[in-house]
């Protein structure tokens, strides 16, 4: 009986058509990692998140000028002169001539005692007071300018030196700026040994004329009697 055969072989024909017709799946190959791509990768840095700027409040800078560019004013004079203040070596003077610049001059006293200007030659200074020096070299430009009129100007002084010998502690040289009274000198020398004539006390003085001779009682001056004596650079004090 053929039934049997015929029908298995259809239906194993069947089948074959059958699964000829269902489609292969067609996914692709899951690729293997390389050695590169195991390495580990370095971060990428993440960009910067933008941040709201906040005003900032003005800063006030304080100047504070140095020394060094702090305008000087000139030196003037060491110290306050009187009217009555004699010259010494090594004051600084500015003899102003009006209307003549070449007349003018800045000078210092140089220790003879003497200043040089243009015309005049040497002039001695050393001794006198401005006032003097200034009728001094107005006398002697007359006879080069008509009418001239002179002014002259104590720059700057010298520490003047007054000596004191006798009977006193201690005797010496006595180093003065600006006026000084014997009374100061004295007590400046240590005051007086036991056997000193306080009231025969002499001050040697140079002039224009010579020496000149300044008879001073201590005793007298203690009491407040008669005005105070005021020394000069270059005076001597003798304590007989």
């Amino acid at each position: 009986m053929m039934t049997g055969p015929f029908t298995a072989l259809s239906f194993a024909i069947l089948l074959g058509s059958a699964s000829a017709q269902i489609p292969k799946s067609t996914a692709p190959p899951v690729p293997r990692p390389s050695r590169e791509s195991q390495q580990p990768q370095p971060a990428q840095p993440q960009p910067a998140q933008p941040q709201s700027a906040q005003p900032q409040p003005p800063t006030t800078q304080q100047t504070t000028d140095s020394p060094s560019t702090q305008p000087q004013a000139p030196r003037i004079s060491s110290a306050p002169i009187s009217a009555d203040y004699r010259l010494v070596p090594g004051d600084k003077l500015r003899v102003e001539v009006y209307k003549d610049a070449q007349l003018s001059q800045s000078l210092q006293i140089r220790p003879d005692g003497k200043i040089t200007l243009p015309l005049l030659g040497d002039v001695a200074a050393a001794g006198k007071t401005p006032t003097e020096l200034r009728d001094t070299l107005t006398t002697s430009l007359r006879e080069y300018i008509t009418n001239p009129v002179v002014t002259v100007i104590v720059v700057e002084t010298t520490p003047g030196t007054v000596f004191i010998m006798g009977e006193v502690n201690k005797p010496g040289a006595q180093a003065v700026n600006g006026p000084i009274s014997i009374l100061q000198v004295l007590a400046m020398a240590g005051g007086f040994k036991d056997f000193a004539h306080t009231k025969d006390i002499r001050v040697l003085r140079k002039s224009s004329t010579g020496i000149r001779q300044i008879e001073f009682n201590y005793n007298e001056a203690i009491k407040g009697n008669g005005a105070p004596l005021l020394l000069e650079a270059g005076d001597t004090v003798i304590v007989p």
